[in-house]
Order: structure tokens, then C-alpha cells, then sequence
């Protein structure tokens, strides 16, 4: 498959959200309790299932069905976790929507503790399938959304 133009070439978009829970907790939700995210974002992400392997091992494939702009939505993602640096990368492997303007697509995670709460970076990498598709900021911000409703949801707990 030839490429060509904007589409060749790696791209990312980041975000950073300030959490006030404790990052630890939030680090644990998005690397193996990905079950916990419908609780948390339920406005959002609606179902997180297990396709391949399991919810806490590198390498495990999940499929989720979440809502963006009035959309029902599905990802399919294989996780890859480093627990010594907090990071966590979701590798798009299926998915309606998404993947119609991406030719690869990956979100990473990278959480940094404080003494209290702490930051979590996100960053999306993709390569276009034509030059005048568009930034995935309309994922960026979904991303951001749902990890501001994980770090409300546990400060209730």
C-alpha cells in the first residue's frame, strides 16, 4: 500500500489534566481497572470488555462502546503498560469512526504523582489516511473529559 502527502508521516496532539485524587488510584483505573471507567464516565463510555487476554496484562485487547458528539462509537485497543514510569498506551486496532480518518492511531497516558493528586499527560498519535483529514482533537478532548470524571468519581470514594 503506497503513502503518500500528510498521511507518511506521525502526528500527535497532547493534552495535560491537573487530578486531585490520588494518582496512584487514577494510574491504576486507566493501566488494568479499565472495568471501573463505565462507573466513572458513564455518560461516556458505556461498556469495556475483554477480547483477548486480560484487564491487567501488557498485551491484553479490550473493546470499548462509548458516545462522542451523539455518536455510539467502538474501539478496539491492545493496552501496553509500564508500571515503573506510569505510562499506558492504547493501539487502536479496530474501531468505528476513529480509524475512517486514521490510517494508525494510539492514545498514552503518562501519569505524574504530586505530593497531592498529580498530572496525567495524554497524547495521541496518529498518521492521516488523507492530507486534509483532521486533528483527532475532538478524541483529545473526550480523553480529557473522561479522566477529569475518573479523578471526580475518586474523590467521592
Amino acid at each position: 500500500m503506497a503513502v503518500s502527502g500528510a498521511g507518511a508521516c506521525k502526528l500527535t496532539v497532547e493534552a495535560e489534566v491537573e487530578i486531585k485524587a490520588n494518582a496512584d488510584k487514577l494510574y491504576k483505573v486507566i493501566s488494568n481497572q479499565h472495568h471501573d471507567v463505565p462507573k466513572a464516565a458513564s455518560d461516556k463510555i458505556h461498556d469495556v470488555a475483554v477480547h483477548e487476554g486480560d484487564w491487567e496484562t501488557s498485551g491484553s485487547v479490550k473493546l470499548w462502546k462509548y458516545t462522542l458528539d451523539g455518536n455510539v462509537e467502538t474501539f478496539k485497543e491492545k493496552v501496553e503498560i509500564d508500571e515503573v514510569n506510569k505510562w499506558v498506551s492504547l493501539t487502536a486496532l479496530e474501531g468505528s469512526h476513529v480509524l475512517d480518518n486514521y490510517k494508525s492511531y494510539k492514545i498514552i497516558f503518562q501519569v505524574t504523582p504530586k505530593s497531592e493528586g498529580g498530572f496525567v499527560k495524554i497524547t495521541l498519535e496518529y498518521e492521516k489516511l488523507n492530507e486534509n483529514d483532521p486533528p483527532p482533537q475532538k478524541y483529545l478532548s473526550f480523553m480529557v473529559n473522561v479522566i477529569k470524571d475518573i479523578d471526580a468519581h475518586l474523590l467521592k470514594e
